[in-house]
């Protein structure tokens, strides 16, 4: 009875541990300040347990031609998603056979904020794997946003689909005269569609039109691709244009990423 009681304590204290490491690495005051020592601690511990608990179901297999599917239904009990993470795995290492002119790191999404769903994600691979701060994210449908801070084990990414005064991308658009540039300022959550400011009134912009970043500035590298112009609104003064352009990205569902760690030289 002693011993079962004994064990009993110790699971206890394990679970309680888990849920405070979760919980810090969860919660955030602002999706904007930097992290402190302590925070850093605990979302390291809480990726380390995350990554113990999702390795089964998780690992990056460098091998194309291994037919993942069993073994992840076998893991994962038929889960009804299963198919559609196993293809963004395969997207994933596939999209590295293209990046050749780019050190790239793939990453698992292991956690998302509810209350900041369109402002950040958390990947598990860190400052251990070469990732540094304002590093960009992007998958096989493009760019979804780039690093805000990082600890040894785990990075946060702010997306595109943030509304964020800092959060702007200098974008190009291919239009039939020729490019323009612009700001990617927001996202229209109703329409899901990430919008494009500050476009003058006298340029001909036409559905369909793609956007892609234009690399001024330096944040971001010239040619990832965002999207397709999708609306067209003019400002009340007729000054400038606002576009909502459509990507083939599902922000509500990313479960990898590729991190462009730095171009080749």
């Amino acid at each position: 009875m002693y011993r079962k009681s004994k064990k009993r304590r110790k699971i206890i204290i394990i679970i309680i541990v888990i849920i405070i490491a979760f919980f810090v690495l969860f919660y955030s005051l602002s999706s904007n300040r930097k992290l402190t020592a302590v925070e850093s601690f605990f979302k390291d511990a809480a990726t380390i347990i995350t990554r113990g608990v999702m390795l089964p179901f998780t690992s990056l297999n460098a091998d194309k031609d291994t037919d993942l599917t069993e073994s992840y239904v076998i893991q994962k009990n038929l889960n009804v998603h299963l198919e559609e993470e196993i293809e963004q795995l395969r997207d994933a290492l596939d999209l590295n056979q293209t990046l050749t002119g780019y050190d790239v790191v793939n990453a698992t999404v292991i956690s998302r904020n509810r209350s900041y769903w369109y402002q950040t994600l958390t990947i598990d691979k860190g400052s251990k794997d070469g990732l540094k701060k304002n590093m960009v994210a992007i998958t096989k449908d493009g760019l979804i946003g780039k690093i805000q801070n990082v600890t040894n084990y785990s990075s946060e990414i702010k997306l595109i689909t943030a509304n964020d005064v800092n959060n702007k991308v200098s974008v190009s658009i291919a239009t039939t005269t020729g490019e323009t540039t612009a700001i990617l300022s927001g996202y229209d959550k109703e329409n899901n569609l990430v919008l494009i400011s500050g476009v003058d009134s006298k340029v001909g912009i036409n559905k369909g039109d793609v956007v892609t970043t234009s690399g001024l500035g330096g944040m971001f590298p010239r040619g990832i691709y965002i999207g397709e112009v999708e609306t067209i609104t003019n400002d009340k003064y007729g000054l400038s244009k606002t576009l909502g352009v459509k990507t083939n990205q599902n922000f509500n569902n990313i479960h990898y990423v590729t991190v462009l760690k730095e171009e080749k030289q």
